[in-house]
């Protein structure tokens, strides 16, 4: 399908009368995208809806990586089952007003491999969108797996130009050059880009604290200007984020005042700005 046979889709579902849904009273969505795997999309993703939550806002994290989903993990919720009320699945709640679901939750077995097409796959997902009863929500935070594929379309189809389009790269150019297609796929859907993160920019020492720059660093930056979008901030690497996220210990809540922690924080002031949260000048919660 061509760049005008996508935008016409998309329009003609907009078109349509909305029907009653578990996100009639969700407020806004930001969609987690990656144009390339193994930049930190998912850890990203579980410590934005997270900090949002700490800060005080009521938020929904949904997990649509049908093939690998990590969110469980990331938010020591593995062998969690959501509840029924109504007809409608409930969220599974994890702390501060965080409402999680994902298909990890829905597998027999944490070793099962979902093997579908894509039909079935945006079959699954709009149903985790518009059958889970979210309730009232500041924003729904959705994760998506990389690239611009099934999930990702369905995602931005179910949910519409509304939908404000986070984008995480690492800094080399292989995955720049994969998340420039990211953002040409929001543009061609009509989602706005609220802004580029840069993962693994420079290490944490461990000993120190101090950043050290092992590996090229500013691609994100650079793009960024390059294509018009904001720019979010560039979050290091540091160990305690793969222990943390390992462990299921969300980063934010046990990292302090780490370098890594204050560039997470900055980002989620800004996305909380932009979705009618505390202004991006707000302190955010230690």
């Amino acid at each position: 399908m061509n760049q005008d046979g996508l935008r016409d889709l998309n329009e003609e579902i907009g078109k349509k009368p909305k029907k009653s849904t578990g996100l009639d009273k969700v407020k806004a969505v930001v969609v987690v995208l990656s144009g390339k795997g193994g930049v930190g999309k998912s850890t990203v993703s579980a410590n934005l809806a997270a900090g949002l939550a700490m800060e005080g806002l009521r938020v929904g994290l949904l997990d649509v990586d049908v093939h690998g989903p990590s969110i469980p993990r990331l938010l020591k919720l593995a062998g969690s089952r959501p509840g029924m009320a109504d007809g409608k699945m409930q969220p599974v709640e994890w702390h501060w007003n965080l409402g999680v679901m994902s298909i990890g939750f829905l597998l027999p077995g944490k070793d099962d491999a979902v093997i579908w097409r894509g039909p079935a796959k945006a079959g699954v997902i709009q149903q985790l969108a518009e059958e889970v009863a979210w309730g009232e929500r500041d924003v729904l935070v959705v994760d998506c797996p990389p690239g611009t594929g099934d999930e990702p379309l369905s995602v931005l189809q179910i949910f519409g130009p509304k939908a404000l389009a986070v984008i995480v790269t690492s800094p080399q150019d292989v995955a720049v050059d994969d998340v420039r297609r990211s953002i040409n796929f929001c543009h061609q859907l009509s989602n706005p880009v609220l802004g580029i993160i840069e993962n693994l920019s420079g290490f944490v020492c461990p000993n120190c604290g101090t950043v050290h720059q092992i590996f090229s660093t500013g691609g994100g930056e650079r793009l960024a200007e390059e294509v018009g979008v904001p720019f979010l901030g560039r979050i290091p690497i540091d160990p305690e984020v793969a222990r943390s996220g390992d462990d299921g210990d969300v980063y934010l809540a046990v990292a302090g005042k780490s370098p890594a922690a204050t560039a997470f924080k900055s980002v989620i002031a800004t996305v909380s700005a932009a979705v009618g949260g505390k202004p991006a000048a707000a302190d955010a919660k230690e």
